[in-house]
């Protein structure tokens, strides 16, 4: 019973000699408060972070549609397939360099052979594209895998730190020092947190526009080749 009573005693006692540790810290402070272990990892959080942008903002640029699908090129190549200038169709694939043109530019080398061998180019320059482009986005579900693990990996060595102290005090060390330890230990998984919800997010959306352009230029590409597909078999 005495030591119940001499508890709260001891830490209205504490809290008087230390009103200053009472007060909330800065994040930066908390960060810096983790010692050079803590401060590491947030360094390593933060490569993450500037990373993550700088793809996000890449793949905003690249991975669109004008640029992988560009409007009016499968209807120039079948107009000039159909009219039998098939240089001219590679020509003009050549000329707008994407996703659909490399798959037409396929389709087109093998017209000399029959519609196996032309259908057979289709579907590996398709899944060739394909895997340019997910290895392209892949980075960012790298990072948002990473940077929870990154983070926890802060939090498990903070709370072992924050652990061995109070063993070290013999149990000495009050629960406000414990809460202390354990709230800078924290702060590195919420940061991986931070980092990780937006790298997959953009992978998701990033991911989603690659099927569907790629479901696209398979389209394009029956359109393109499919009166020369039934002209090859009337053949």
């Amino acid at each position: 019973m005495s030591g119940l009573l001499a508890t709260p005693l001891w830490a209205q006692e504490s809290g008087a000699t230390s009103p200053e540790s009472a007060g909330p810290q800065s994040f930066l402070g908390i960060v810096f408060s983790g010692g050079i272990t803590g401060v590491a990892i947030m360094l390593v959080l933060i490569t993450m972070s500037i990373v993550t942008i700088y793809l996000i903002i890449d793949h905003l640029l690249t991975v669109r549609r004008k640029d992988l699908m560009p409007p009016g090129l499968d209807e120039q190549v079948r107009q000039l397939l159909a009219a039998g200038q098939i240089e001219e169709a590679a020509q003009a694939c050549r000329a707008r360099p994407s996703l659909a043109s490399f798959v037409l530019l396929h389709g087109i080398s093998e017209l000399e052979f029959d519609w196996k061998a032309v259908e057979k180019a289709l579907e590996d320059a398709l899944a060739e594209q394909a895997a340019r482009l997910f290895r392209k986005i892949e980075y960012l579900n790298v990072i948002g895998n990473l940077a929870p693990m990154v983070g926890l990996l802060g939090t498990v060595v903070g709370m072992v730190i924050a652990f061995q102290q109070v063993a070290s005090s013999q149990g000495a060390a009050g629960a406000g020092e414990l809460a202390a330890g354990i709230y800078q230990a924290l702060v590195t998984t919420v940061a991986g947190l931070i980092v990780a919800i937006p790298a997959l997010a953009a992978f998701a959306v990033f991911r989603n526009r690659v099927d569907q352009y790629v479901a696209e230029a398979a389209f394009q590409a029956q359109q393109v080749f499919g009166p020369l597909r039934r002209r090859k078999k009337k053949a």
